[in-house]
């Protein structure tokens, strides 16, 4: 029989994956079957940097996590070695990270994940990396906003300065 204190301590850790895959905007699922020890350490300094947390799980645990979060859809790709990237503040961030260090490194494989709640396969974790930082949206839709201003501004100035000349001819 199992000790009572084995017992809670695995109950904490299924308790802890379940509240993150609730919080987390965005959690990319990896197998990272092939990577070295270099090449893991630099995959876990880019996702840090970014604020995202990167674990290696036991499937089983993370199993009954998804039970408890109603996400056993994920449960199909919970085979192998399975590495998870908990997104904390940019939903786009593990997916950009991970898609960008797969396209470098071919040991690493997405396997699917969860977006806002819903169980997403591989395809839209990729389309979700292609999309824009957060800070590059922003740019784009301050260039947006800009650009009446900015048209109206020179059209202003090209009034002003046909004025001028006019007046001085």
């Amino acid at each position: 029989m199992a000790n009572a204190k084995v017992i809670e301590s695995k109950q904490a850790a299924v308790d802890a994956v379940a509240s993150k895959l609730k919080s987390s905007p965005t959690t990319v699922i990896a197998d990272y079957r092939g990577l070295n020890v270099s090449q893991v350490t630099e995959l876990r300094k880019q996702l840090r940097e970014a604020g995202v947390e990167f674990q290696v799980l036991k499937n089983t645990l993370v199993r009954r996590a998804t039970a408890a979060t109603e996400l056993t859809e994920l449960d199909e790709v919970l085979t192998g070695p399975t590495a998870i990237a908990f997104g904390a503040d940019d939903a786009v961030a593990p997916a950009k990270i991970l898609s960008d260090f797969a396209k470098k490194n071919e040991a690493l494989k997405i396997k699917g994940g969860v977006v806002e709640g819903r169980v997403v396969g591989v395809d839209q974790i990729k389309a979700l990396a292609d999309l824009p930082s957060r800070e590059g949206l922003l740019s784009m839709l301050l260039s947006v906003l800009q650009a009446p201003v900015r048209n109206f501004a020179l059209a202003v100035k090209a009034v002003a300065d046909k004025g001028e000349g006019e007046a001085s001819a």
